[in-house]
């Protein structure tokens, strides 16, 4: 996990965050519309709005992605977490996650939410670890999210 390094998203990152959340969100699902606009268009999506979007890279390669979305002023949704199948189990997701959740308290965010699938039991369990709770879930925000966790910001 300390070869997993941390940075910041820049323009020639696109096709990397593009190609690494496409590859699990095939896997498990189809792509939804806003799956489409935010993986080729992240700085408009995300960046443009006020989010973040944090990389692991190892060995020089981008290996994992995260986002934290601008939801409304303080709200952030942490988004667009992935890690590449042949480097799960090295602490990347953790790393990440962590990281996503350091960069919201920085930026004094007021909630930190995410959406998920009970499929993606080791996202999940990543996620428990690093202190988010079940919160009820709304409909309609995403298809394929049967899950939504808070993180105590406050």
């Amino acid at each position: 996990m300390n070869n997993v390094e941390i940075i910041e998203y820049q323009p020639e990152y696109q096709t990397s965050f593009e190609r690494l959340n496409k590859a699990w969100l095939e896997m498990y699902f189809t792509l939804e519309p806003i799956d489409r606009y935010v993986l080729e268009q992240p700085e408009e999506a995300i960046l443009k709005p006020g989010g973040i979007i944090l990389l692991a890279r190892y060995d020089g390669k981008i290996i994992g992605t995260v986002a934290l979305k601008v939801i409304e002023p303080g709200v952030y949704e942490m988004t667009k977490m992935s890690v590449d199948q042949a480097y799960q189990g090295i602490g990347a997701g953790k790393k990440l996650c962590a990281a996503a959740i350091d960069r919201a308290k920085q930026i004094n965010a007021k909630r930190l939410l995410l959406y998920t699938t009970s499929i993606l039991e080791t996202a999940i369990s990543i996620y428990r670890k690093q202190g988010f709770v079940d919160v009820p879930l709304e409909p309609g925000v995403y298809e394929r999210a049967n899950v939504k966790m808070e993180y105590p910001l406050h």
